[in-house]
């Protein structure tokens, strides 16, 4: 053997030597509990979708999965948790659309959510609900687009911060509806509704659990919905495509992503997991009864719509002249 073979030959072994450790644990996965590290409080859509994941997640790998929320401007701070961890599968991130509008919401990120993070599987999707005050004249979004158009400027259209996902598809209405309506942004969603009812707004933007008790009291009326068809826990109502809404979709999504490097099987062993759980027929309707679909993806398809989603808002952001924070 040359002394060049001999040299590549103990570089080879070296680096097996050093893959052994890592490749026994990716096979034993998981042998601990996990951290799922939320950018939101307890309490909202992204929390109790995760709580009723990662429940049955964790019945079905062996292990329990501790949620911690970290809620923070961008997602950074809950960003910086996941990726100042090992990249064993002991710590996940819980990365949404919020993250990719952040991307061109923010001056400075200090981290990229396309290259610094692995992605394993969305746990579901969930569409925002357009509602008017009940016995209002806009008995339908069409009756609404009608008015808007007769009488630009005149109303009005509430939605929680600058900047969310409501907001923006409060701006994105705009534009593909072709009306004139001031966007009002309100600090929350008990603000908005209150408004709403209070003849304000004409129209409030909200997701399904800020809405629903309104909805069976009778108090608001459900008008339209976000999405590209009409959801699964409200498929009386229209979308907005569907109610004259010009190409219109909207939707939230929440998913599991791992610190860059994380190695495959365990990316593999979660995949396979998550899919197994969320294709659950008792889990799914209980996520539907709280307005979200659950339903997993390969993690080409959830990082291919955390791409696009980056796009799209971040046209939308451009368009409507939101500055950067």
């Amino acid at each position: 053997m040359t002394r060049r073979h001999a040299s590549l030959a103990g570089l080879v072994a070296v680096a097996a030597a050093l893959l052994m450790p890592q490749l026994a644990c990716a096979q034993n996965y998981p042998t601990r509990p996990i951290r799922l590290i939320l950018p939101f409080g307890p309490g909202g859509v992204a929390d109790v979708t995760a709580r009723i994941v990662t429940e049955k997640l964790g019945e079905k790998l062996g292990q329990r999965f501790i949620i911690e929320n970290m809620p923070g401007a961008g997602g950074i701070t809950a960003a910086r948790a996941v990726l100042s961890s090992p990249p064993d599968g002991y710590t996940l991130a819980l990365l949404s659309n919020g993250t990719a509008i952040s991307v061109s919401l923010f001056k400075s990120l200090n981290f990229n959510p396309v290259t610094d993070f692995a992605p394993i599987s969305s746990m579901g999707t969930f569409d925002f609900i357009f509602v008017t005050k009940s016995g209002s004249p806009y008995g339908t979004l069409a009756d609404f687009i009608k008015a808007a158009k007769a009488k630009p400027g005149t109303l009005n259209v509430g939605t929680i911060n600058v900047g969310s996902t409501q907001n923006l598809a409060a701006q994105l209405f705009k534009s593909t509806a072709g009306v004139d309506v001031t966007i009002v942004p309100f600090r929350s969603s008990p603000d908005v509704l209150i408004a709403l009812l209070r003849g304000d707004i004409q129209i409030a933007i909200e997701n399904f659990t800020s809405v629903q008790s309104h909805i069976a009291d009778h108090a608001v009326a459900a008008v339209a919905s976000s999405g590209p068809v009409r959801t699964g826990f409200m498929p009386d109502v229209p979308t907005v495509k569907e109610a004259g809404g010009g190409d219109f979709e909207a939707r939230s999504w929440n998913a599991i992503f791992a610190p860059k490097g994380t190695p495959p099987e365990i990316i593999k062993t979660l995949n396979a997991a998550l899919r197994e759980v969320l294709d659950d027929p008792t889990l799914k309707q209980r996520a539907l009864e709280l307005g979200i679909e659950a339903k997993a993806s390969s993690p080409e398809e959830i990082l291919g719509r955390l791409k696009d989603d980056i796009g799209k808002w971040a046209d939308v952001i451009d368009r409507a002249g939101i500055a950067k924070q």
